[in-house]
């Protein structure tokens, strides 16, 4: 990745209006929404800001979640205990702006969030994502997230798998 980001939890000091990554739904979200959800508890939003400039690169959601242990493909199922549903960490939305594009901030920013679901304290199994099309799909796969049995769209990676990677 060129130039120097750091990540940290979006703040009313960071200029949201003038993000813009190509995608309607995720330019909104961050200049709308994510600070009320913030405010609610129901995520957290992740923020790269580039440290020449102050702008916003990119970001992404996290936030706790669950998924029901039949989603999961049989050889994941057999390792996990036989509860109705495991503890994940959710990767809501993950955009990169416009002009950052094409430095493997993406990758950094997934790198990020398997760090703090880690790192949480918490009981997590996985990260979890939902891709909004087939090129975010194969963004995804090529980070190693495998897709759910019930939804091609919908990926994990188990927090296994990061830990072996860090």
């Amino acid at each position: 990745m060129t130039g120097r980001f750091r990540i940290e939890v979006l703040g009313a000091e960071h200029d949201r209006a003038g993000f813009a990554c190509g995608s309607d739904p995720l330019d909104r979200y961050v200049r709308e929404q994510a600070t009320q959800d913030q405010r609610r508890r129901t995520s957290v939003c992740y923020v790269a800001v580039d440290e020449q400039s102050g702008a916003i690169a990119g970001y992404y959601t996290l936030a706790a979640s669950s998924v029901p242990l039949t989603d999961l493909d049989a050889p994941m199922a057999r390792k996990l205990p036989r509860y109705p549903s495991v503890p994940v960490a959710r990767v809501g939305r993950l955009a990169v702006g416009l002009a950052f594009q094409g430095r493997q901030l993406g990758a950094a920013l997934l790198w990020d969030a398997g760090q703090r679901a880690m790192q949480s304290g918490m009981g997590v199994f996985a990260l979890v994502v939902d891709a909004k099309d087939e090129v975010a799909a194969r963004f995804y796969r090529h980070h190693g997230f495998i897709p759910f049995s019930s939804n091609p769209l919908s990926f994990v990676l188990p927090i296994a798998t990061l830990a072996k990677k860090s």
